[in-house]
């Protein structure tokens, strides 16, 4: 995309100049990182060719996440980028399902998906076009490499005239009257002055904590991982198309496969286990050989109690921390700045600007965090401290209420705008074992054989669309190769998973 682009558009009609300042001492955190299908059309947006972005980050497709040992342990399930089944005059299919189950109808429900079966079966797909194709019931996102695509973001705003200092900032000046940032300082003595600053100094918010004191809410007693160690190793056997989760004894074990190696971690609660036996278990469980020392991180799960305050917006960890077990943290980012983009401020920094970002970046982090505790909550493992604390644990009511609705009717709440939508909701409450007492009632009057009939032409029609793909190699290879011809067919397909 040109300057005439969205994003383009926006600093040039503001007149803006920007500068970068960062210092190679300081790393990206991250050895792999799994995304979700919104990157796609945010890279779209900047302009980004997907052929380039995937072959300089080492990127894999990726249709879901599966998730191990979460509601039992030997249980196994997808979270799909996609829908199960079609809904019967506006009700979800998974009442039919709920009602055919009852009739003592066997199949799970991740067989009338799709891309569960084809990340399954180790197959890929671009989406279809045809919407009345099952094709086109999916949609895909990557596996990358972190420190390679923050390399390849910087190379991309330098060509669109920002200006990069390499450096630390050693002090940072404020207004007297105000209280609003007016310059930083790097310990050369040179001095950056501006209107407006972004705060993306990770988990230390230099500015927004250090400097603006905005307080930090802690979410550590609902989800209570608070430590992880990362490791890169050899790739190993089939580059398989999805992430894995594995819960372990104090957290879980991430798997994301990149084409030049495999990312891995171990997300763990240090009340629960010491450093020690986590090292030792993340390095049993690798693939291949380690290609380097484990990495430690530490964290507090939360987020600021302002984003945005006075004329400084925090982007990235310095903003908040949701662990990475559905792949939220380049979300977030992408949608702080989409959002930024939509309430740009001009020099008067009015604070309804700054309040309704705050509010809809609110609205992000909670419904995410309720998420990602729907996964510890909702287990029946009780074989460990952790996972025993865990599933008696007092959640959020907004949570409570989520969960209430659908084990009493199968009811998933929804919201207009947000991540994390039906389908996804679905997926962890039927493969952690969360079975409604009663279906909709509006299905009641179908007869069980009618059911059935639906069920098995949905059943028949994801495996006949699994069966026509190929593996996932044989796609990945050919639209990266310089000479292909094979196009990316779909660019309306992540409505699937998230309706803007």
């Amino acid at each position: 995309m040109d300057d005439s682009g969205f994003f383009g558009a926006c600093f040039r009609y503001k007149k803006c100049a920007i500068t970068l300042i960062e210092s190679e001492d300081i790393g990206t955190v991250g050895l792999g990182e799994a995304t979700l299908p919104h990157l796609r059309f945010f890279n779209k947006k900047l302009g980004i060719d997907e052929r380039d972005f995937m072959r300089r980050t080492e990127s894999t497709y990726k249709m879901g996440i599966e998730f191990v040992n979460w509601g039992k342990l030997g249980d196994a399930y997808i979270h799909p980028f996609g829908d199960y089944g079609d809904p019967h005059q506006k009700i979800p299919f998974h009442h039919l399902w709920l009602k055919a189950k009852q009739a003592g109808l066997d199949d799970r429900l991740c067989e009338y998906s799709l891309p569960v079966k084809a990340a399954a079966a180790n197959k890929f797909e671009f989406p279809s076009d045809d919407k009345s194709s099952v094709l086109s019931t999916f949609s895909y996102a990557y596996h990358v490499d972190a420190g390679l695509y923050a390399k390849y973001l910087r190379e991309y705003s330098q060509n669109k005239g920002v200006e990069r200092i390499e450096g630390k900032i050693a002090e940072v000046s404020q207004a007297p009257d105000s209280g609003y940032i007016t310059s930083v300082s790097l310990p050369s003595g040179q001095t950056i002055e501006a209107d407006f600053f972004i705060d993306c100094s990770g988990f230390r918010g230099l500015l927004i904590e250090q400097t603006l004191n905005t307080g930090y809410q802690d979410w550590s007693h609902w989800l209570q991982c608070d430590s992880a160690q990362a490791v890169g190793c050899e790739r190993s056997g089939p580059l398989l198309p999805y992430s894995r989760a594995t819960a372990q004894t104090a957290g879980w074990q991430w798997r994301i496969p990149l084409r030049h190696r495999t990312g891995n971690g171990y997300v763990y609660a240090s009340d629960f286990i010491e450093d020690e036996e986590v090292t030792q278990t993340l390095l049993q469980n690798l693939d291949g050989k380690p290609l380097n020392s484990p990495i430690q991180l530490r964290f507090k799960t939360g987020k600021r109690n302002k984003v945005w305050h006075k004329n400084c917006v925090a982007i990235g960890l310095s903003s908040g921390f949701l662990e990475p077990l559905e792949s939220t943290s380049i979300y977030l980012i992408q949608e702080a700045i989409t959002n930024l983009i939509a309430l740009f401020p001009d020099n008067t920094f009015d604070d309804s600007t700054s309040n309704e970002f705050n509010r809809i970046m609110d609205a992000e982090y909670q419904r995410i965090r309720d998420f990602l505790i729907l996964h510890y909550h909702a287990t029946e493992r009780d074989d460990t401290p952790f996972w025993n604390y865990v599933r008696q644990m007092s959640i959020p009511d907004s949570l409570q209420h989520k969960m209430d609705l659908f084990k009493q009717q199968g009811h998933i709440v929804q919201y207009k705008a947000g991540l994390f939508l039906q389908p996804s909701w679905l997926a962890v409450y039927a493969g952690q074992r969360i079975t409604p007492r009663h279906y909709h009632p509006s299905i009641a009057g179908l007869s069980d054989e009618l059911i059935v009939e639906m069920l098995r032409e949905t059943k028949s029609n994801v495996a006949k669309g699994v069966q026509a793909m190929a593996g996932h190699e044989q796609p990945l290879s050919q639209y990266l190769d310089q000479n292909s011809t094979l196009t990316n067919r779909s660019e309306a397909s992540a409505s699937l998973y998230s309706k803007r």
